[in-house]
């Protein structure tokens, strides 16, 4: 993790607990604090220049365990004009949730946001990204991507997660 994204996750958590202070808890709910790492699946991109897609697998990390994700994003409205063979894409996660224990999956959803990249051979992007699911609201205010490829894009993003069922969540002990 780069120095800018732990001092961007750091200051995103102490405003958020701050504000969790604030806010009435119900029972068998809570703030789910994390870290996602999506990883773009060779051979999945379809680039269209005005959309974009590629899926992804994503490991979620929090204090509690790590759970498993599989994917789409993209830019659903914008233009992209790359071609990338490498994609990584890391989010700080902050969120309310009604079911906050490893294995209730409760970022499954869809998110949507500003994002953009550049690529000359290795590339960098940012994403802003709020939305989630039945079971939660999340934001990750910022997510840093890494790439490898040529050229540049920008729009309305997307992730959208559901649950990967080859991968069993882990408890930490």
């Amino acid at each position: 993790m780069t120095l800018f994204f732990r001092i961007c996750l750091a200051l995103t958590l102490l405003g958020f607990g701050a504000l969790s202070q604030a806010a009435p808890v119900h029972a068998g709910s809570g703030v789910e604090i994390g870290y996602l790492a999506c990883r773009a699946i060779p051979g999945t991109r379809l680039n269209l220049l005005v959309t974009s897609s590629v899926d992804v697998r994503c490991t979620f990390k929090s204090p509690l365990g790590v759970e498993f994700y599989r994917g789409e994003t993209g830019i659903g409205l914008g233009v992209d004009l790359s071609i990338k063979s490498v994609e990584k894409i890391d989010f700080a996660v902050i969120g309310a949730t009604s079911d906050y224990r490893i294995g209730a999956h409760s970022l499954s959803g869809k998110y949507v946001g500003g994002k953009a990249s550049a690529s000359a051979g290795v590339g960098v992007g940012a994403a802003a990204l709020v939305g989630g699911g039945s079971k939660n609201f999340s934001l990750q205010p910022v997510a840093l991507e890494g790439n490898t490829g040529f050229g540049a894009s920008a729009g309305l993003g997307y992730l959208t997660l559901e649950p990967d069922a080859k991968r069993r969540p882990r408890r930490y002990k």
